[in-house]
């Protein structure tokens, strides 16, 4: 009756089902994971994001990567900027999605150490090999607040850091690399500036993280589930719509043909 599943068709068809159940459900929570690491990220950026800022110093020191769990907790610092020695960082975009450049400015802190804070989006208006106008932050000795943040790398980014740029031009903001080009004590990572305020609102302050949005992946999670039920299900029908094309194939074959009409 079901001889046909040894036959090298139906042998291959089975053995793909095989595979294909428990990949999928594989897959599914491969997506479950990535949820559940979504969620975890969000709840990380809102507690960093609601607490009371901490002096810069507490949690970063030159040389030292800023620890994960940090990320995006609000600091303060009290010093003054350096803008004779602030770059740009090609290629970045606003919430328009308008290509620009983020202003990143070494902020001299009290004791002498460095803070990169990056001052915000500005438009790219000239030439991309010209050095753009940037608004001057407030001079003298102020506090300013914000977001700290990871030193930038081609791994975690997708951005290429390349050599050659105009002059100061980067790529990628990176406290090992302004230490060297600063020749200063610089503190690990850097700071989105949230306060002050800009005048004129310009540069544009970087806009807080989203950290509602815990994206599709779960939805997709229960989507794999439903391919991989749907598999097997799909499986037996085929066999059941093969048994039965069969059967009356052969039940045809064996009916016999009636008399010949006789002739004249």
């Amino acid at each position: 009756m079901y001889r046909f599943l040894l036959s090298r068709q139906w042998v291959i068809l089975t053995l793909i089902t095989l595979l294909l159940i428990p990949t999928m459900i594989e897959l599914g929570f491969w997506q479950l994971h990535r949820h559940e690491h979504r969620v975890a990220q969000n709840d990380q950026i809102g507690a960093a994001l609601a607490a009371k800022p901490l002096p810069a110093e507490q949690l970063t020191s030159p040389g030292k990567p800023v620890p994960k769990a940090e990320i995006h907790r609000r600091v303060s610092a009290k010093g003054t900027f350096d803008t004779a020695h602030e770059v740009v960082v090609r290629r970045r975009t606003n919430t328009d999605d308008e290509v620009g450049f983020h202003v990143l400015t070494p902020f001299v802190l009290d004791d002498g150490k460095v803070l990169l804070v990056n001052r915000g989006w500005i438009p790219a208006d000239g030439a991309q090999t010209a050095f753009p106008k940037i608004p001057a932050p407030a001079r003298g000795e102020i506090t300013v607040t914000g977001r700290l943040m990871a030193d930038e790398t081609t791994a975690a980014s997708g951005i290429k850091d390349i050599k050659g740029l105009p002059d100061r031009q980067i790529m990628l903001i990176s406290s090992g690399q302004q230490a060297k080009a600063l020749g200063k004590q610089v503190l690990g990572g850097f700071i989105e500036q949230t306060s002050p305020d800009p005048k004129g609102n310009t540069p544009q302050l970087i806009p807080t993280p989203n950290h509602s949005d815990i994206g599709p992946h779960m939805a997709y999670a229960v989507q794999w589930w439903l391919f991989a039920a749907a598999v097997p299900v799909g499986f037996v029908v085929l066999v059941r719509r093969e048994r039965r094309d069969r059967a009356e194939t052969a039940s045809a074959e064996e009916t016999p043909a009636g008399p010949e009409p006789a002739t004249v």
